[in-house]
């Protein structure tokens, strides 16, 4: 996938528009555009800021990984956050795994997140019978 796909990809999962993408970060919206069509690339500093925008790594942005994950934000970036998740209290300290792991379940419904409470629970009784 190009940068321009996982860009798009990104912003879509975000639920945003090119314009509001454009707005927050400050460029104009033809800017983006042009990234998500591969007609342009972005200086180090705008992809910085797209990555901790979007929540993603910039590796993942430039596709030296395939892994879409939510790493710790940088507010001074992220100017709407309607539903914050779990993965945003940087107090808690939590691991990259852990970050995805809250990225993931966030997205499930309550019924499906009340069957992964169950699974977990699951595999954690079993690894205490390991003991």
């Amino acid at each position: 996938m190009s940068f321009g796909q996982r860009l798009k990809q990104a912003r879509k999962e975000a639920k945003k528009t090119q314009d509001q993408v454009a707005k927050i970060l400050g460029l104009d919206y033809s800017t983006i555009s042009k990234y998500e069509n591969n007609h342009s690339q972005p200086d180090n500093e705008t992809l910085t800021k797209l990555a901790d925008y979007f929540g993603v790594s910039v590796d993942y942005l430039l596709g030296r990984t395939a892994d879409f994950f939510v790493k710790e934000r940088d507010t001074h970036y992220i100017v709407e956050v309607k539903n914050p998740s779990p993965t945003d209290n940087k107090e808690k300290g939590l691991s990259e795994f852990e970050n995805l792991f809250f990225y993931e379940l966030d997205k499930l419904s309550e019924e499906d997140k009340q069957k992964a409470l169950e699974h977990v629970r699951y595999l954690r009784y079993l690894a205490e019978q390991e003991k």
